[in-house]
């Protein structure tokens, strides 16, 4: 089918035969093609016509879907029409969609939704951990054998899907919190914030981490409960990563010592530690005893 063709399809303007025919996925010259033809026709007026579409892409193959769906020449109304009629349901073609950099914000945006929503409630109906194993019973030869040699955390979370990261996020343990929070996906780093398993202690090592983005920074930043915590205010200002425009309206609830000690961190930027000494002597001036004015 020429380009033409899917211009006809698109203005409604293609004969019913070539439109029930189009609808099995059995028309266009490229795969982008076909795939764009379905898209329209899933939206056909005649509703067998659009049922047939339909079908045909839930049934298409994965592997070539997430090739289009990724791929930075892909029509914006592919992109759209799996955002808002399939992607919901179907976790596996979020990550294709997010990796494409043409995907606009509004549309990454609603993906970035349906993702953390995903897996909220995938991590909300998983089963407790199953308890540990019993002990396994020597061989008849009396020899223990060796155990077979344990996959490593850092491995075990490098082979999982964004979906199941967030999952492990909001109901892991601390170490595997403790790795997701560097996390190039930043929904995956704003579950580790949301688990309702994190520490104090846990918050205010991620407010000093410099091995985190910035996007974890200022999510620390905007969370009013965490910036109840002095440590993790400090610790926020003392981090060289801490973007200024979050530190600076932060440097007013520091005490008189970590004013001092802030003044001397040749770590962070020279803004911050010139206008920590400026409140430092602005809070001594105060301190200081008001003499009587003199009488005339």
């Amino acid at each position: 089918m020429s380009g033409r063709m899917v211009e006809a399809i698109r203005e409604g303007k293609a004969p019913e035969v070539i439109r029930r025919k189009a609808a099995e996925g059995s028309m266009g010259e490229s795969l982008e093609e076909r795939i764009e033809i379905l898209t329209l026709l899933a939206k056909d007026p005649d509703e067998q016509i659009r049922t047939q579409a339909l079908d045909t892409l839930r049934g298409w193959n994965p592997q070539e879907l997430h090739q289009i769906l990724a791929d930075p020449a892909t029509p914006l109304g592919i992109l759209d029409f799996v955002t808002h009629y399939m992607a919901p349901g179907r976790t596996e073609l979020l990550e294709p969609l997010l990796n494409n950099p043409s995907l606009p914000d509004e549309l990454r945006g609603e993906i970035e939704s349906h993702l953390l929503s995903a897996a909220q409630k995938a991590a909300a109906t998983a089963p407790p951990p199953d308890a540990a194993p019993p002990a396994q019973p020597l061989p008849a030869d009396g020899q223990a054998t060796e155990p077979p040699e344990k996959e490593t955390l850092i491995q075990k979370v490098n082979r999982m899907s964004a979906v199941e990261k967030i999952k492990e996020a909001l109901t892991g343990n601390q170490e595997t919190r403790m790795l997701l929070i560097r996390d190039a996906n930043k929904l995956v780093c704003r579950a580790v914030l949301q688990s309702p398993k994190l520490s104090d202690a846990e918050i205010e090592g991620y407010a000093s981490a410099k091995n985190v983005t910035e996007e974890v920074l200022r999510l620390i930043a905007l969370n009013r409960a965490f910036m109840k915590s002095y440590a993790v205010v400090r610790a926020l200002i003392n981090n060289p990563r801490a973007p200024i425009d979050i530190a600076l309206p932060l440097l007013n609830r520091l005490n008189e010592r970590d004013l001092k000690l802030l003044s001397m961190n040749r770590n962070v930027a020279e803004v911050i530690r010139g206008m920590a000494t400026k409140i430092m002597k602005q809070k001594v001036e105060a301190s200081k005893p008001k003499l009587p004015g003199k009488k005339h």
